[in-house]
């Protein structure tokens, strides 16, 4: 696969979103020159790039890697999450500009269609870039960066939210979708206070449904008791 330097770097940051790259997986500069068509030198930038973003780590003798997770990183997430997100929808209501609402709109647009077509990885990339733009509406050069990270873990965390696999989860979808619509709408009227309700809905929504990936149910163990007891003994012998 040949591409540009801007090619790796969105095509590197969908995989660690989407969950294609799992957490802490090495990244290989020269698998990856060569796949791309690009030296080292271009590769290693893009790293840099992505590390300086919260996608990767690069520490010495180690090399590139996704971001782990592991249980501070969830422990930290949920803790933390609501109280950035309620903040991050009370600036952007304050101080988001006209390109802002036309780029939220547009990302919903598209969002919609992949709910539509069920395509799950753009779901995944176009609800994480709704709420990227949220950040930018609130223009707030502290916030944006633990927004950034936040958003990595959200979208990695509950990435089977958007492979419903029964009608609870699609309604859940649904529901999904129609807050982005609702943001929209009340951002547009410059509503705070709706947007701050909006914000701890559908973060309800969303711990939820990353608390079924977290903890889904377990396996039954029963599954044997119904075998006869031949064939218990036959497994035996």
């Amino acid at each position: 696969m040949k591409g540009s330097k801007s090619a790796l770097y969105e095509d590197l940051k969908r995989q660690i979103l989407t969950m294609e790259l799992d957490p802490d997986e090495a990244l290989d500069e020269v698998v990856i020159s060569e796949r791309y068509g690009l030296s080292r030198t271009p590769v290693r930038e893009v790293f840099r790039r992505l590390a300086g973003e919260g996608y990767i780590d690069i520490r010495e003798n180690r090399g590139a890697r996704v971001i782990p997770m592991n249980y501070a990183t969830l422990r930290n997430f949920f803790l933390v999450a609501p109280m950035i997100y309620a903040a991050i929808g009370r600036l952007a209501v304050q101080n988001f500009k006209p390109r802002h609402l036309i780029d939220l709109k547009e990302t919903q647009k598209r969002f919609r269609k992949a709910t539509v077509s069920k395509d799950a990885l753009a779901m995944v990339v176009e609800n994480n870039r709704f709420h990227a733009i949220m950040g930018e509406m609130a223009c707030n050069h502290y916030l944006e960066p633990s927004l950034g990270r936040l958003l990595i873990d959200h979208a990695r965390i509950g990435n089977t939210f958007f492979r419903p696999q029964n009608s609870d989860m699609e309604r859940r979808l649904e529901q999904s979708a129609a807050h982005h619509d609702a943001f929209i709408e009340a951002i547009e009227r410059h509503d705070e206070s709706a947007v701050v309700d909006l914000v701890f809905e559908h973060w309800e929504l969303s711990r939820e449904n990353m608390e079924i990936f977290i903890a889904p149910q377990g396996i039954k163990a029963d599954a044997l008791v119904d075998l006869p007891l031949n064939s218990h003994s036959e497994h035996l012998s």
